[in-house]
């Protein structure tokens, strides 16, 4: 797996090494949602301009199944209803100068009632989802609830397949370099409808041969799963998948996370078949991506990030993968998370959804104030790319800058105009986070939290009203020890809490991944944080080890592993520490850690971290790793720099309901600042400021060496 463009683009197309690339040109895509089938086919030409007027240079759409099929095989693409030309459309975007992407589904949600797929598509029971018990899986969404499709049902592949057909070649006259239409979607927030319960959603008869298949091709032999699960199988093909968690002791775990494992593959199996449908019928040299929906961060479900969602091996099969971001001022963790993530992870950090209004059963919604923080926040740490969803009110949406008819609402335009111009000016596409230090989730944890989850129901937009969350968090796991210390499906949220706490307090600037990401993109940073119980991987215990051995340094706690992720012993770390010189890492004369030389690098154990900002600082003080002192903890911070290193852009946040006026100072020279959102100067002495900060504000500055 690699952040490297994918091969497969031959010609000038490329989205990887953090870029976008449209022939010899690095673009930074702002784009925009217009739909066009929601709009009044003469309000088109007026709408594009009003979007090219806040600075947007691309256009995405979706491409509703449902409103182009008159019945199956029969399409209108225009002869009948105007709006519904996505040709013409296309056409005149290309006309403006605006780049273009589709997303042509099948699914696209759209607040459309049938989520953008023909009704008799979801009424056919051979494609409906299944639940444990074997009844529909119903997305209880608004308006009306609906079923739940299959993607391991090849029936509904060949039915794809006739929509593809028909939508797909108009689509492959605009392919660039024939056109304007640079990347197109794959599907729609593909999460099993919401139903991110693992005991939910799907016990489709295609489903199960999947996981079976799944099961084959990882251990090979009925014996050797026999082994891994404890069980006496006389074929694999007589394994029926967990359907609710019963796990008494840690032996148990591998019956329940083969289950969970397979969920990941099934969503990336499923986009990659729509995939290359998409390729075959022409859109073979233009990047695909996909949008996962928006997990949840820091305060929620760790595991948000990761399972069922996977997606550095989702980007083996796609271009590149992003997050959707829904949020507000309030949530300023769950935005850094996510984006931080997405940077340390995917080849081209992209949100294709970003909020822009909001659809009218939103609870709580914010304001266009909300809108620029969390813009900022999304720009300070480190996305390159957005599509703002939606840029144009249609049915079902509320308070975009630009209405159906044409009209602005001024103080949303000019907002997004001032962001757009601001980023193109600070020239994001061209300039990368500089980090030292990255915070790892451990996939295998996550796979374990979501397992252990105790209660089943449906995923559901209004689940907020009851408190309660489709992802697996403290309130919905199982508290049991299943053999070990703590329950490690609860104490892992609650470790990496600590290490992003005090990362963040302690002015350590830093990256999210997972532990699937390879060695080789591990070796970019001087400092891995990761947390480690009495399981883990075996090969993420080797990569740590060669990790250290080729100079880094691995600061992880609070258990040294010794059994591996089916639960087999696996001493690769102990033996390491074994045969390694070791020396206490003291503060104040007081020992908190144990400091292994391993190799040219260290591996530094924190059993307890009971201060977790002064294990944090001691672990990380001897290396020469980018940091900011500030004065007032609660304030965050992000360092960009260009690629000849000339130009920095320091982010600094406060994202609390207090003003805050702090003292500042760089582990990096900087000789002068310039405020870049209010045009003014800064005062800078060895490389520290001070400022005030009004709250939830983000200060953007332009800095000289």
């Amino acid at each position: 797996m690699s952040m490297s463009a994918p091969s497969h683009l031959t010609n000038a197309m490329k989205a990887g090494g953090q870029q976008f690339q449209v022939g010899e040109k690095v673009v930074s895509l702002y784009s925009g949602a217009v739909h066009y089938w929601r709009l009044d086919r003469d309000k088109w030409d007026e709408i594009l301009d009003k979007v090219i007027g806040m600075g947007f240079n691309a256009i995405t759409s979706y491409i509703p199944w449902e409103i182009h099929e008159i019945k199956p095989g029969e399409f209108d693409f225009g002869q009948i209803k105007p709006s519904n030309d996505i040709d013409a459309f296309i056409t005149l975007c290309e006309s403006k100068g605006l780049y273009v992407i589709v997303r042509p589904g099948p699914q696209i949600n759209s607040e459309l009632t049938w989520f953008g797929y023909p009704r008799r598509i979801l009424e056919d029971s051979q494609l409906q989802a299944l639940t444990s018990m074997g009844s529909k899986a119903v997305l209880t969404q608004v308006p009306k609830p609906i079923p739940a499709l299959c993607y391991a049902e090849d029936k509904f592949f060949e039915e794809t397949a006739v929509w593809y057909d028909a939508i797909m070649k108009i689509l492959a006259k605009h392919a660039y370099p024939k056109g304007n239409l640079i990347a197109c979607q794959v599907d729609n927030e593909m999460a099993f409808f919401f139903h991110i319960n693992p005991y939910e959603c799907d016990y489709h008869p295609a489903s199960i041969r999947g996981y079976r298949e799944f099961l084959k091709k990882k251990y090979g032999t009925v014996g050797k799963l026999n082994d891994v699960h404890r069980q006496k199988y006389a074929s694999i093909d007589e394994v029926d998948p967990p359907r609710r968690f019963e796990g008494q002791k840690k032996e148990d775990i591998p019956v329940y996370t083969d289950w969970i494992e397979y969920r990941e593959h099934y969503l990336v199996d499923s986009l990659q078949r729509l995939a290359n449908m998409m390729r075959e019928r022409g859109l073979n040299e233009i990047p695909l991506f996909h949008n996962y929906p928006h997990p949840l961060g820091p305060g929620g479900s760790v595991s948000g990030i990761t399972t069922p969602f996977n997606l550095l091996a989702l980007e083996d099969k796609l271009d590149f993968v992003g997050f959707d971001i829904y949020s507000r001022k309030e949530l300023y963790d769950h935005v850094k998370t996510v984006v931080s993530y997405v940077v340390g992870t995917s080849r081209y950090p992209f949100i294709p959804e970003f909020i822009a209004g909001v659809w009218p059963w939103y609870l709580n919604p914010g304001g266009f104030e909300d809108e620029e923080f969390v813009t900022k926040a999304a720009m300070m740490h480190g996305i390159k790319g957005f599509s703002r969803y939606m840029i144009v009110d249609r049915q079902r949406w509320l308070a975009s800058p630009v209405s159906a008819d044409g009209r602005v609402r001024k103080e949303n335009y000019e907002m997004f105009r001032r962001v757009n111009e601001l980023a193109n000016s600070l020239k994001i596409g061209l300039m990368s986070r500089r980090v030292d230090v990255l915070l790892m989730a451990n996939r295998d944890y996550d796979r374990l939290e979501a397992a252990s989850v105790l209660v089943t129901f449906p995923g559901d937009f209004l689940e907020p009203l009851l408190g309660f969350s489709e992802y697996p968090n403290y309130m919905s796991v199982s508290e049991k020890p299943l053999g070990f210390k703590e329950p490690v499906q609860m104490a892992k949220s609650a470790w990496f809490m600590k290490n992003y706490k005090a990362l963040t307090d302690t002015g350590h600037l830093f990256l999210l991944s997972d532990s699937a990401l390879p060695l080789e993109k591990l070796q970019a940073y001087k400092a891995l944080v990761v947390s480690s119980f009495e399981f883990m991987g075996t090969d993420l215990q080797k990569k740590l080890v060669e990790y250290a051995r080729s100079g880094g340094t691995v600061v992880f706690g609070p258990r040294v592993p010794e059994l591996d992720e089916q639960m087999f012993a696996d001493t690769t770390i102990k033996d390491a520490l074994n045969h390694a010189p070791s020396t206490p890492l003291n503060v104040d004369g007081v020992s908190i850690g144990t400091v292994y030389t391993i190799g040219k690098g260290r591996m530094i154990y924190l059993p307890a971290m009971e201060d977790a900002n002064l294990c944090v600082t001691a672990a990380l003080k001897d290396l020469d790793v980018i940091k900011i002192n500030k004065s007032d903890l609660r304030l965050d911070v992000a360092v960009h720099v260009s690629a000849d290193h000339d130009r920095i852009i320091v982010f600094v946040a406060n994202p609390t309901a207090e003003p805050s006026t702090a003292k500042m100072q760089l582990s990096v020279p900087v000789k002068s600042m310039t405020d870049l959102w209010e045009s003014k100067p800064v005062v800078v002495e060895d490389s520290a400021w001070t400022d005030t900060l009004p709250p939830y504000t983000i200060k953007i500055y332009e800095c000289t060496k």
